[in-house]
């Protein structure tokens, strides 16, 4: 039997959500968890990889098991044995063909600036505390000319291993909420650090740089964009499928209200 879930975590104490040699990731402790259950064939599978110290509010994953277990087991055994930076929001029965990144048709993102003048001890780890003043308009109208299929060389990291820079980004949302500045990024798949390197871009031309994002694109050079911003601020939250219904519930809908009490 082939199950799908829904995880949200903490990213800071991680190396990312991919197993790594020598070092802690989310794969590993979900798999873990999964084996201390039942038995676990194989790997598990999952939507998009983070990074160290990105979060998660909807991160998806799929696991096949022989065990026949009915998803309240799965779902209450696995937050037993996880530790309390990672939790399980649903678990459901899916066909055994469907594949968590494979049959993603998008991936959103969301990326949190503070811009108050004091920094935000209790939210260190998990927002971009921006010092300088930024304006939001002009970062709104640069971001416009990404939405659409381009090629985002300019905006990869160097580790990036992906053949085909080509990307279609679906849209792109920053909204103002007193002190914070949400970035909203939905797209069909993101090269190695791409949110954080067109983040960093759109900061450094609201503060005064003559760059533009339409001339970054044309360029194709990573070296003509901004910096890459920290990770602290990405969160991933979630896919979306065709050929599954994830079963949202209200507790999940909107997990990020707890630091920008924005409404969906």
């Amino acid at each position: 039997m082939k199950f799908v879930g829904i995880c949200q975590y903490d990213g800071s104490n991680y190396s990312g959500f991919q197993s790594q040699k020598n070092s802690p990731s989310i794969q590993d402790q979900l798999e873990v968890a999964i084996s201390s259950i039942g038995r676990l064939d194989g790997r598990i599978n999952y939507a998009g990889r983070t990074d160290a110290g990105v979060h998660a509010t909807r991160q998806i994953f799929d696991f096949s098991s022989q065990d026949h277990r009915d998803t309240t087991q799965w779902l209450k055994g696995l937050n037993s044995l996880l530790p309390n930076d990672i939790s399980v929001s649903s678990i459901q029965k899916v066909p055994d063909d469907f594949h968590s990144r494979f049959d993603a048709i998008n991936r959103s993102y969301t990326y949190i600036i503070y811009t108050g003048k004091t920094q935000p001890i209790f939210l260190r780890d998990y927002v971009y505390w921006e010092k300088h003043e930024i304006d939001a308009e002009i970062m709104k109208n640069e971001a416009a000319h990404l939405i659409g299929t381009h090629n985002f060389n300019s905006f990869r990291g160097s580790k990036c291993s992906a053949k085909n820079p080509v990307r279609t980004l679906q849209s792109i949302d920053i909204d103002q909420k007193e002190n914070f500045l949400i970035i909203r990024l939905c797209a069909n798949a993101y090269l190695y650090n791409m949110v954080r390197i067109i983040v960093g871009t759109l900061l450094d031309i609201s503060k005064g740089s003559r760059k533009n994002i339409k001339t970054i694109l044309d360029s194709q050079d990573r070296s003509v964009a901004g910096k890459t911003a920290q990770a602290q601020g990405l969160f991933f939250t979630g896919a979306e499928y065709k050929k599954i219904n994830l079963k949202l519930t209200e507790d999940i809908d909107n997990p990020l209200s707890f630091l920008t009490w924005v409404e969906k």
